[in-house]
């Protein structure tokens, strides 16, 4: 076999002087991937890769949650490293790193919008037109997304949509591609327009055969067509479930900068190496700048903001919270017209608009119905060049983004604060529902925000109250009329913030009500935690929900790992210890007074059955699921025990998660369950369970049939299980 594909591909270089037109082919991908843009500069004519790339951050594997949160979230999930990560260069994307790993042929990198994937993605593909890496791969094939969008209503083979998106390949024919090893690059899933079907659609096995763009790609990442075929699919986070995992043989993830390398690029960007001293100072002052530095487009923001803001005006404060950067960031150009104030709005309408149904690639159509006109956004030189970009594609068609999706989350907020004083411009968050104030306004915001599943919401909240600062109003001078910000009904709308209580809000939820404030420059809440962590009379001090919030935040975020979470010393309500659950993700040991409960996250940590009291609901169970399934989990032990919160969905959630391959769970405790979720769990070949205690439990036989179920499964592991009391004979607990 290996014999007949050599002499084909020998036959077919010579007969055809293919090799001449993978020549072709390379210095056409070179000219393509070895210029990048930040900012202003349109694709094809910004800087040169290899003279501004910097290795970003990747790992093998993915954070926990990282598809359900807002992706600042996420990045505060990830801002440090793990001694257990596993990194990996991205030219090494496809190699074998351990005997215990197979042959990878499909690779799934995400990473948050701005990152680096495309970076990623034009490193390795400019390396390897080069001659310098991969050269085992006969041709590298990037097939961007966005571009893909285009024809998405069109009907194409596989070999015809590589002819019109690759031209220099038209000479390519179909059976080269089957005796060649290639490489299929699909940047940007989260950008594309159409649905992938992989449990119903049309299976395809020939290159010529025409289907429509997504079902091409379904049968290329199953393997029907071209199974030896490479696939690199990038995607943000909240997109990659598209994918299905058994399609999947590596998970990376692209996490940014790392402290390092976050400094290594300011000195690099300024000669003036005081002025670059004071700005990484700066950043590492604000948790928040240096957070979100993680990402390299915010890097480039936060230069130009501090660059102008230190060399132009000395006196001046240096931005403190993300409103405060982004506000200098819209207002820099000394001078704005009416006409770019419009141009502001209809952009703001645009976000607003997209930020609903998670669009963040734009084309003229979408334009126009904002009522933009697509020749003046082309030709404009002014402000609207630093936070939106049109990109030339195929066709002689533009694609168009903001630069980063917080720049799209800001002038989403800034619409409103433009708006007429009625607060009617959104009253679709409302149900067509107008606010008649600005802290009416804002609460319902808060609350549509907190109650969002992903929360796509949580940083324009943020941006809403930020830009309610008559400070924040006045850096954007004209282009906000300053109103509303008399100092009582400031007052109104932080007493608010600080007196939200609902127990429909799950606890990592809560933690935006946090942000906000911080948003709004008020540091009571922070200041008020910090003097309580120093106090050694804890349980003397009653904490309100929002101190618990922050506190959740504090030592989740905090560099040190907290030693012991103990729930009984803090004198609180139920909510607030419901608050509180966030904060086990970064502690060795949380314990009280009576038995451990369980034995949880990165650190190691116990948490006792009071923490997992009758007051959780399903999205409280949802965080103690998400800690089985972490990466890495080092969960082994949890009891639930006199659990009487633990409802069929709850047990569903932990079953599920106990099949998870990241779960190392061994021992568990439960007094309330459901058996068929459970059986499922113990029939896994991925489950590690070695013993089970339902010795609160009164089963009936229907529920002991199917326990056995999974008891008699040749995956089951188990090796004690702990009495159980029953009102009908055990002799089928007893046969296993």
């Amino acid at each position: 076999m290996i014999y007949y594909r050599w002499k084909s591909l020998v036959y077919l270089c010579s007969g055809g002087d293919l090799q001449e037109v993978i020549e072709g082919h390379k210095i056409s991908l070179k000219r393509r991937c070895e210029h990048v843009t930040e900012g202003t500069n349109e694709a094809g004519s910004g800087t040169l890769l290899n003279k501004i790339y910097t290795e970003l951050y990747i790992t093998e594997g993915q954070s926990e949650e990282v598809d359900t949160q807002h992706e600042v979230s996420q990045l505060e999930r990830t801002s440090k490293k793990n001694i257990q990560d596993t990194p990996i260069k991205c030219q090494d994307i496809f190699k074998v790193l351990s005997e215990q790993q197979r042959h990878i042929r499909v690779v799934l990198t995400n990473g948050v919008a701005g990152v680096g994937k495309t970076f990623s993605v034009q490193k390795f593909s400019l390396d390897w037109a080069e001659g310098l890496e991969n050269q085992d791969i006969s041709l590298v094939l990037p097939l961007s997304c966005r571009e893909l969008n285009l024809i998405r209503d069109e009907q194409h083979s596989l070999l015809s949509l590589l002819h019109v998106f690759h031209p220099t390949l038209q000479k390519i024919r179909a059976e080269d591609l089957t005796v060649w090893k290639l490489l299929f690059i699909f940047d940007g899933l989260d950008e594309s327009r159409f649905s992938l079907g992989f449990n119903k659609h049309q299976v395809i096995f020939d290159v010529t055969q025409v289907s429509s763009v997504e079902v091409l790609l379904v049968n290329l990442i199953q393997g029907n067509l071209l199974p030896s075929a490479l696939i690199w699919i990038t995607s943000r986070p909240a997109a990659a479930h598209q994918i299905p995992p058994s399609c999947v043989d590596r998970i990376t993830e692209v996490r940014g900068f790392t402290d390092s390398q976050k400094e290594e690029y300011f000195r690099r960007r300024s000669s003036d190496e005081d002025l670059s001293k004071r700005i990484i100072s700066h950043i590492k002052a604000s948790r928040s700048l240096h957070i979100m530095c993680l990402i390299p487009v915010f890097c480039w923001i936060t230069a130009i903001v501090l660059e102008d803001t230190m060399t132009r005006d000395q006196r001046g404060e240096l931005p403190q919270t993300l409103t405060d950067l982004y506000s200098h960031f819209l207002r820099r150009p000394e001078e704005l017209t009416e006409a770019d104030k419009e141009l502001l709005l209809k952009l703001g309408r645009l976000a607003f608009e997209h930020l609903e149904q998670g669009n963040i690639m734009f084309y003229s159509e979408d334009l126009e119905r904002c009522g933009l006109d697509v020749s003046e956004v082309s030709v404009y030189s002014g402000v609207c060049t630093e936070i939106f970009k049109r990109e030339s594609v195929i066709f002689q068609k533009s694609v168009y983004c903001f630069v980063h999706l917080s720049v799209q989350e800001f002038l989403a907020a800034f619409l409103e604060y433009s708006e007429p004083n009625d607060f009617s411009g959104f009253a679709g968050l409302f149900n067509n529902d107008p606010a008649t104030s600005l802290d009416d306004f804002l609460r319902r915001a808060l609350m549509k925000s907190l109650k969002s599943e992903n929360g796509h919401l949580d940083l324009f909240v943020r941006f809403l109250h930020g830009l309610s600062l008559e400070s924040n109003q006045r850096i954007l001078g004209g282009l906000l009329d300053q109103r509303n910000s008399r100092p009582e009904t400031i007052q109104k709308v932080l007493n608010n913030l600080k007196e939200l209580n609902s127990d429909e809000i799950s606890p990592d939820r809560s933690i935006n009500i946090f942000h906000c404030l911080m948003e709004m420059k008020d540091q009571s809440v922070h200041q008020e935690i910090q003097e309580f962590l120093k106090s050694e009379k804890k349980s003397e001090r009653r904490l309100s929900e929002i101190h618990c919030s922050a506190l959740a935040y504090l030592l989740q975020m905090s560099e040190e790992v907290l030693d012991e979470l103990n729930l009984q010393q803090y004198n609180t309500s139920v909510e607030g210890r419901r608050r509180l659950i966030p904060a086990v993700r970064n502690c060795r040991k949380a314990d009280s007074s009576y038995r451990i409960l369980c034995f949880l996250t990165h650190y190691f940590c116990f948490i006792h059955n009071r923490l997992f009291g009758s007051f959780l609901s399903t999205s409280h169970w949802e965080v103690v699921a998400s800690a089985m399934t972490s990466n890495p989990s080092h969960l082994r032990e949890l009891s639930l025990s006199r659990n009487q919160s633990l409802t069929d969905a709850g047990v569903k959630l932990l079953s599920s998660a106990m099949m998870h391959p990241n779960c190392r769970l061994e021992m568990l405790r439960l007094s309330e369950i459901s058996c068929d979720s459970l059986a499922s769990a113990l029939r896994s070949n991925l489950s590690h369970l070695r013993v089970l205690d339902l010795s609160a439990n009164t089963l009936q036989d229907s529920g002991v049939k199917r326990l056995c179920s999974g008891l008699e499964s040749p995956n089951c592991k188990l090796e004690r299980l702990g009495s159980v009391f029953i009102f009908l004979p055990i002799y089928q607990l007893l046969r296993w």
